[in-house]
Formats: C-alpha cells, structure tokens, sequence
C-alpha cells in the first residue's frame, strides 16, 4: 500500500491541475508582443508629415493672400498673382513648352529604353555586362559637365534655340536608368510565354506586342512618370539651350521672377503653384501603378 502524500504536496499537485485546466488569454487581436505602441508610430510620422507641409502651405499661403497683407490665413483669397504670372509673365507659354518637352521627352525615353531593354533582357551578346556597366557609371556623371560638350554639338546642328535640343538632352540623360529598369520588368515576363506564342506562329515582334507589352504597363508607367517629371523640373538644359523667350520653359520662367534687388513672393508662390499642379495631379493618377511597378521590378535585377 502506497503512503498517502503529505499535505502540502496535495496543495501543489492542485494548484498544477488547476492552473493546466484554466483557458489561457487570448492575444489581443491587431497588436503582437513585439509591435511598439502606436504613437510611437504615428508621432515621428505626423511630425514629418507637419515639416513637409509647411513649405507648401507657405507657398500656398503668399500665392492665394492679397498683396501687402502680413495674415497667416489666406483670406480673403485674390487670384491676381495668378493673374499677374500667366498674362504678364507669359507663363502660359511657357506651361505650354513645359508640356511639350515633357511629353515628348517621356515618349522617347520610354520607346528607346523598352527596345533597348528588351535587348538586354532576353538576348546574350559577348559586351553585355561591359555595355549594363557603362550604363551604371553614366548615371554617376552630373549633367552640368556636359552643358558645353552639348552646346557645341547643337550649335554644329544648328538646333539652339529649339525645344528638340532639350528634349534630346532630356531623353540621352534619362535613357540609362530607364533602359535598366525596363530589362529587370522584362525579366520577370517568363521567357515561356514568347516561346508558346512562337509556335502558333507569332514572329519576336508580334509575340512581344501581343505577351510581354501589356504586363509591362506598370513598368512603363512607373519609368515615364519619372521621365516626365525629371523633364518637367529640370533647369540646366532650358536655360543654356534656349534663349528666346517663347521658347523658354516653367523653370526658366520662375528664375525670371526673382529680380536683382527685389523679389516679388507674390508672383513667384503663383508661379511654383502653376509649376507643381500638373506633377501632383501625374502622382495622384498613377500612384497604384507607380507601386505596382517599382514592386515588380524589384523582385529581380
């Protein structure tokens, strides 16, 4: 016969029962152990949110307040600097020229970048990786070194003066990058969706207009924003190429709002209103594409 236990040794072998037998607590859904507490998130976020949205409020804020007027509040709210840059200082024109050199810089820049990507991507040829190097090591040369080399060369073509010399420059700067980021999309197009359309009797071509170009479209997209907007905003090239003022471009235009003695605010707030309206509304509009693409393309380089 056993010896019954002592009566402390009953006390912990109920305790254990007990404790086995309770239900443990759920986790609380949405939150895990290892996540910090939520303003430890949302307050770095909403402090750099505040920090990048004062510049555009301040801007905002001298674009839409009357002149002489001191207000932190814009109001009541005038459009004459509107008025004022867009008769008086011609950036009608030179939001059309803006436009015209962005776009077609865009269309350029995406139509070379996807011949030459498509090459790089599905062919192998002996100077591959020397000509991918070439391409990396061009992105490290800034463009202002080569303002005088490109004058001359539009100067010999007689193309000064002419939107096509900086929507030339424009496309021959972009076209590296591009054309690298095009070959990893189209790396990532199984090579066997040619191969079926091939025989059912596709050529290359047609195989790659009808599979490959439209799983490319967030690709595309992603590179022509960046195409359109780098056209939009840059400054070198404009303002050495083209001298008249009805070839001048935006960035030009609001260089030319800030005098030698005096600054008109007013004006100048109006003017970089003007200038970033057409960017925001690109971001806003291909945003899903433009995350879509920069997704896909990071999975193989």
């Amino acid at each position: 016969m056993l010896d019954p236990l002592s009566a402390p040794e009953q006390v912990r072998r109920r305790r254990q029962v007990t404790t086995l037998a309770l239900p443990r607590r759920a986790p609380r859904p949405g939150r895990s152990h290892d996540q910090p507490p939520r303003w430890q998130i949302y307050l770095p976020l909403g402090l750099y949110l505040l920090f990048t949205l004062i510049p555009f409020y301040w801007m905002l804020l001298f674009a839409f307040r009357e002149p002489g007027s001191d207000s932190l509040v814009p109001w009541p709210i005038t459009g004459q600097h509107f008025e004022k840059v867009w008769t008086e200082r011609s950036f009608d024109t030179y939001f059309v020229n803006s436009l015209y050199v962005g776009i077609a810089s865009m269309l350029m820049t995406m139509l070379v970048a996807l011949t030459g990507g498509y090459a790089l991507a599905r062919f192998r040829f002996k100077l591959r990786m020397p000509f991918m190097l070439a391409l990396l090591t061009s992105q490290f040369i800034p463009g202002a070194l080569m303002l005088v080399p490109l004058f001359e060369i539009f100067r010999e073509l007689r193309m000064l003066n002419s939107l096509w010399s900086v929507i030339i420059a424009e496309t021959v700067f972009q076209l590296p990058l591009s054309m690298i980021l095009i070959s990893g999309f189209i790396r990532n197009v199984p090579v066997s969706l040619e191969e079926q359309a091939w025989v059912d009797g596709c050529s290359r071509l047609r195989a790659f207009l009808a599979i490959v170009l439209p799983l490319l479209r967030p690709g595309l997209i992603a590179v022509g924003s960046f195409a359109f907007v780098h056209s939009w905003n840059h400054f070198l090239f404009a303002l050495m190429f083209l001298n008249a003022q009805d070839k001048q471009t935006i960035p030009v235009g609001l260089n030319t709002l800030i005098g030698s003695d005096s600054v008109d605010l007013g004006a100048l707030a109006a003017g970089g209103v003007v200038a970033a309206v057409p960017v925001v509304i690109v971001f806003a509009f291909i945003q899903k594409w433009l995350i879509t693409g920069f997704s896909a393309g990071a999975v193989k380089g």
